[in-house]
């Protein structure tokens, strides 16, 4: 008579989870480096080997299958030709900095040099002896596993090839355009990026592109008193690919955010966010907009702490999914106990076009202070039969005004971009994306 076996314990599981790792790592070679990038290379290595991969079971990946982003080799995915309309930003003056296939392309590049700012490349300035880069790099990542671990962040930190470092000194009116274009089907790519914003100085980052089949983007971006930090992203057409991005912020007393990502297609992609408001009156601003069909998987997960007095958050987050597609939002905000007069917000909202498609949410507030004003609300539904039948008895035809109502249900996503030339362009992507999967 035979037995069933015995589950493991937890402890038992994480041991076999950290040999597992322990196996893997040992079959990788980190990118040749010298000084303090090779250290923090080596210290990132090692915070992993005590992490662990993420698996399913985990609190944080219960709502997302790792298995496609931590695969030993990358599935192919086709490269989508554009050839419809005009790539996003494309109609915006910017410095151009552009990657294919995870190479900086001298070519295709703009000059790096700016009024206001210091740029250069991660793998140029691992190489020198000091860098101011060097007190940023994988120190946030660092901070960010605790309380949440975030595994791929600290592989990113070890393993990432390139990426580039950028300091702004001043206000600086034309955005930095990070490009990210692809050639290749099986190309996997990881880059890591650092971003200093001194004291009252101002910038604006751009990110678009597939960038590979499958991807790791780290950015760590430190805000210093009374300066900000505007971010843009919007995530490539390839449907077929998968990737993983890490945005991880400290802000300083005064200092402000704005980061917005837009997304559409994609079979798993998963945006990290980690803020920490540590000066007293700084605000974070973190918000997307999300839209996919079939086997899209996407997910925006997002921690908040405030550690300061007399800070503001938002977190806001809208989701379109049609013909089975799966949205995941995971979002918290931490106030800690010196962090009186808090004033933090979040929602998140789906709109469902089918029976078919998922929203699977997640709302947190962890709340150690008295004088707080706190909030956050998900909802999840379809189109409002009254508001279509309003605008169909004034003339409109019946997916013309469906489209106008999820650009209605965006709106509150994209009021979030600051600028209104970078919100006018993805209101432009938006709409081609309704446009191509109308019926």
């Amino acid at each position: 008579m035979s037995t069933a076996p015995r589950p493991l314990t937890r402890a038992a599981r994480r041991a076999a989870r950290l040999e597992a790792t322990a196996e893997r790592l040992d079959r990788l070679a980190l990118p040749q480096s010298a000084g303090w990038l090779g250290r923090a290379r080596e210290a990132a290595i090692e915070r992993l080997r005590g992490i662990g991969l993420p698996e399913r079971r985990d609190e944080y990946w219960r709502f997302t299958d790792p298995a496609k982003l931590i695969a030993e080799e990358a599935a192919p995915a086709e490269v989508f030709r554009i050839t419809d309309e005009a790539i996003v930003f494309s109609d915006i003056d910017r410095l151009k900095i552009v990657f294919v296939d995870g190479v900086f392309d001298p070519d295709a590049s703009d000059d790096l040099s700016a009024e206001g700012l210091e740029i250069a490349r991660l793998s140029e300035a691992g190489a020198t002896d000091i860098h101011w880069a060097q007190e940023i790099y994988g120190a946030l990542e660092a901070r960010g596993q605790a309380p949440v671990p975030r595994p791929l962040a600290a592989l990113n930190s070890a393993m990432a090839d390139d990426g580039v470092l950028i300091r702004a000194t001043g206000k600086v009116a034309r955005p930095v355009s990070l490009i990210y274009r692809r050639r290749g089907e099986q190309a996997e790519v990881m880059l890591h990026h650092v971003i200093r914003v001194e004291p009252g100085a101002e910038m604006t980052l751009l990110e678009n592109g597939p960038v590979a089949a499958r991807y790791s983007i780290t950015a760590e971006a430190c805000i210093a008193e009374g300066g900000m930090l505007h971010h843009v992203r919007a995530q490539g057409r390839d449907h077929q690919r998968s990737g993983i991005t890490h945005f991880f912020a400290r802000l300083d007393k005064g200092a402000g955010l704005k980061s917005f990502t837009l997304s559409a297609n994609g079979r798993v992609l998963r945006n990290e966010a980690v803020v920490w408001l540590d000066g007293e009156g700084g605000s974070a601003h973190v918000a997307g907009a999300a839209m996919g069909a079939g086997d899209f998987h996407h997910d925006d997960t997002v921690f908040v702490t405030h550690a300061a007095p007399g800070c503001e958050s938002r977190q806001v987050f809208k989701k379109v999914l049609r013909d089975g597609a799966v949205g995941v939002f995971q979002g918290k905000i931490l106030v800690e106990r010196a962090a009186q007069l808090t004033d933090g917000y979040q929602i998140s909202q789906s709109l469902l076009m089918d029976e078919n498609s998922q929203f699977l949410a997640k709302p947190e507030l962890e709340i150690y202070a008295d004088d707080v004003k706190c909030s956050h609300g998900s909802t999840s539904g379809e189109i409002d039969p009254d508001q279509l039948f309003y605008l169909r008895s004034r003339g409109l035809p019946e997916k013309e005004a469906t489209n106008l109502l999820v650009l209605a249900f965006m709106a509150q996503a994209l009021d979030e971009i600051a600028r209104e030339d970078l919100a006018e362009d993805i209101r432009a992507r938006l709409e081609g994306w309704l446009a191509r999967h109308r019926g």
